[in-house]
């Protein structure tokens, strides 16, 4: 591997560390050095021969102006706190709970063209003529209010402190250093200021290779409360709830015709979660906030280009707007697209982004002192050489199916130093990633023949996520189904149920997944009282296509049955109301091939689920209730998983559920290896075979070929394997 080119990896400096960045730099094989929030490159540093990345957030670029217009700061919707009435009168103050120094009460606009009171104890909206905003108290006093009753107020908040600000400040205890607001770039004003501190930015970087957009202008949401042990109150990495305010609102009105309401963004303090079904209302502020953040983000792209430097993007923190499985995507003009991971999944989204020549990874753990969850990394205590062989084992995993082009480190490399076993890993580590590379060069890997279609209320545009990384939601089945399918040998597509509605079922699908649970954008809701839906899904498999429904599949509660493909899937849910029906008694078969390698099943249960006939084969229960179960309908088969959870043993049981259901058993002869816990794939075009050891022990495995031949090798813990065949 040491004889291979060391290039494809950027590395994070660190002025006042001139030494330690530029030994790292060797180590590792950087070609790139990078700066990171809160960290500077020194002149020796820029001028040492490598590339250049200069991180930029434009919206939090020029504080100074910030402060000077805090009218045209960022803005979004929050609900109060609910208050009961005890007689005919109420008073609230509408930014109780919340973090202070995260949002403060708008009073630059009249409160009455955008805010909204409701009684939540009816669901009934407040005359306008019954309440009565106070700027100068911050108080709401709402007037003819049922006693008992629960009260809210929907009010536009300004936001005094920019999220990943917010976060980096406090994690690292940057003290009195100053807090940065994010302007709103909609206002002409802001995106005069944005340009020219852009152009000037760009004329005193004469070095600088690349512009690192800290993704462009809106961040996913976050607010914060004022409780230490109960930060968050919403966090969803994919909402557009921090798009809000009133020019915005103005605007969409004006173009589209019909108003966006405070509820529109509350719904009843739920907030537009991306794991709901989106409304055509919320698509239609979505298809608005995108179109801007393209047009405009276009220009700052521009701008860039014409100063002779490539403009890449942070798919994190300010990124809404800017999803690469939108169609406009493309326009932007990016050169570059980076992704932070914490897993396969991830890996994946960068890997197929259209539309940009570089697509990079920017791997964990972070070089903060603490993670995410505030466990200690390059703290005392903590063990980085650890965690960074767990997140690329996962991340690996997917980079044998699809790649990329460059990967990164980002933070404070100071902290590495107590830690040489961390530096010596992250040296294979890069050593890895471009052999892997290497290979992908000359050619695609085998992949089972056959498209696995993710059938959600989302489609291509939330490809390869859901919302957030998969430690934050660990308890979405699909999340944990991308998790497996990233390393598997699929071709993998996802499909929106409009897109099943107008061009039916691709006709190379082997199988469709649906996974989730009842009024979840996964599993999809109402879609599911479409008939067109219904139909061409049952003939797919009716005619000899494979489903596999997870949770709570095409679960929508209006019809006799509560799944609506239960006739397929040969299982339903009880929600209570059929107790005194009749439920067949199964038997569990023994010797499934879909459980054949795993003794010990450790799928979530979901209760209520029962069995419709004697067609229906049960493959695994718990406490009486089928967790893994197949039925053969038409030409087709259906599976049925109560739940999913990823793990090396479950990603093995769902390729094998997979084949099951897209009858090809006999697949799980070639290219697989024999021991689960290893993966391999196979490059034909350089006659490679590469084995990965996805655990911390010694593992033995073989695989064998399409010809019959058989390939042994022995792994050590975490490691790697090639062999030329």
């Amino acid at each position: 591997m040491g004889e291979l080119k060391r290039d494809s990896f950027t590395l994070p400096g660190e002025s006042g560390y001139e030494a330690l960045t530029l030994k790292m730099a060797e180590k590792w094989g950087a070609d790139v050095i990078r700066d990171s929030d809160g960290t500077q490159l020194s002149d020796e540093i820029i001028n040492s021969g490598y590339g250049i990345y200069s991180t930029i957030c434009l919206i939090r670029s020029d504080n100074e102006w910030a402060k000077q217009n805090k009218d045209k700061l960022q803005q979004n919707f929050l609900m109060s706190f609910p208050v009961m009435a005890e007689g005919d009168t109420v008073t609230i103050s509408p930014l109780k709970g919340f973090f202070t120094e995260q949002f403060t009460i708008d009073t630059h606009t009249d409160a009455k063209e955008f805010w909204q009171v409701f009684d939540r104890t009816t669901q009934k909206e407040v005359p306008l003529s019954d309440w009565e905003f106070h700027a100068s108290s911050g108080l709401v006093t709402i007037k003819n209010t049922k006693k008992y009753h629960y009260y809210t107020v929907n009010f536009l908040a300004i936001r005094l402190w920019e999220e990943i600000s917010m976060y980096n400040h406090i994690t690292n205890n940057w003290g009195e250093k100053e807090h940065l607001m994010a302007i709103e770039p909609r206002y002409p004003e802001a995106q005069k200021q944005i340009l020219s501190w852009l152009e000037n930015w760009c004329i005193s970087h004469p070095a600088t290779t690349v512009v690192r957009f800290t993704s462009m202008f809106y961040n996913f949401a976050w607010f914060w409360s004022d409780k230490k042990n109960c930060r968050d109150i919403f966090s969803d990495w994919g909402s557009y709830d921090f798009t809000v305010n009133p020019i915005a609102l103005r605007e969409f009105e004006k173009q589209r015709g019909y108003k966006m309401t405070s509820e529109d963004f509350i719904h009843n303090g739920n907030y537009n979660q991306t794991h709901n079904v989106p409304s055509k209302k919320y698509r239609d502020w979505m298809d608005f906030i995108n179109e801007f953040v393209v047009s405009f983000g276009k220009q700052c792209v521009d701008l860039v280009h014409r100063y002779g430097k490539k403009a890449y993007v942070f798919y994190d923190d300010s990124w809404i707007g800017v999803e690469p499985y939108g169609t406009r995507f493309p326009e932007f003009g990016f050169d570059g697209l980076i992704k932070c991971v914490f897993s396969g999944f991830e890996a994946r989204l960068c890997a197929g982004a259209q539309g940009i020549e570089t697509r990079e990874l920017r791997l964990h753990p972070y070089l903060f002192p603490t993670g995410l969850s505030g466990e200690p990394t390059f703290a005392p205590g903590g063990n980085p050489k650890l965690d960074a062989q767990k997140f690329w084992q996962n991340v690996r995993r997917a980079l044998l199916r699809k790649p990329v082009d460059r990967i990164g480190l980002g933070g404070y490399l100071h902290l590495i130093e107590p830690f040489p076993d961390f530096c010596d890993y992250i040296e294979k580590v890069t050593d890895e990633f471009r052999l892997l590379k290497s290979f992908h060069q000359s050619g695609k890997p085998y992949c089972i023949p056959g498209k696995i279609v993710i059938l959600t209320a989302w489609g291509k545009l939330r490809s390869w996520t859901c919302s957030g990384h998969l430690h934050e939601h660990p308890e979405v089945d699909l999340i944990n189904i991308l998790e497996s399918l990233s390393g598997l040998p699929f071709e993998i597509e996802f499909k929106s149920f409009e897109d099943i509605q107008t061009s039916g079922i691709p006709k190379d699908t082997a199988v469709i997944i649906n996974a989730g649970t009842l009024n979840s954008a996964w599993s999809g809701g109402d879609y599911w009282k479409e008939e067109t839906i219904i139909e061409k899904i049952t003939e797919f498999v009716a005619n000899g296509g494979g489903f596999i429904g997870v949770h709570e599949p095409s679960a929508c509660d209006f019809s006799s049955q509560f799944f609506q493909l239960a006739p397929i899937l040969g299982v339903d849910k009880d929600l209570g109301t059929k107790k005194c029906l009749g439920k067949y008694q199964y038997s569990v078969t023994a010797d499934s091939f879909i459980t054949a390698e795993n003794p010990i099943i450790t799928l979530p249960v979901c209760d209520g689920i029962f069995v419709l006939n004697e067609e229906v084969n049960v493959f695994a229960e718990v406490n009486h209730t089928p967790i893994i179960t197949g039925h053969c309908f038409g030409k087709g088969r259906a599976v049925y998983l109560s739940g999913y959870q990823y793990g090396i043993e479950n990603t093995r049981l769902f390729l094998r559920a997979i084949l099951y259901a897209a009858q090809k058993e006999d697949a799980i002869q070639s290219y697989i290896c024999s021991n689960p816990m290893t993966e391999c794939a196979y490059y034909p075009a350089s006659q490679k075979i590469v084995f990965i050891n996805n655990t911390g022990d010694m593992q033995k495995t073989s695989v064998q070929t399409l010809e019959g031949k058989t390939f042994q090798v022995d792994l050590k813990p975490y490691d790697i394997e090639i062999l030329t065949i």
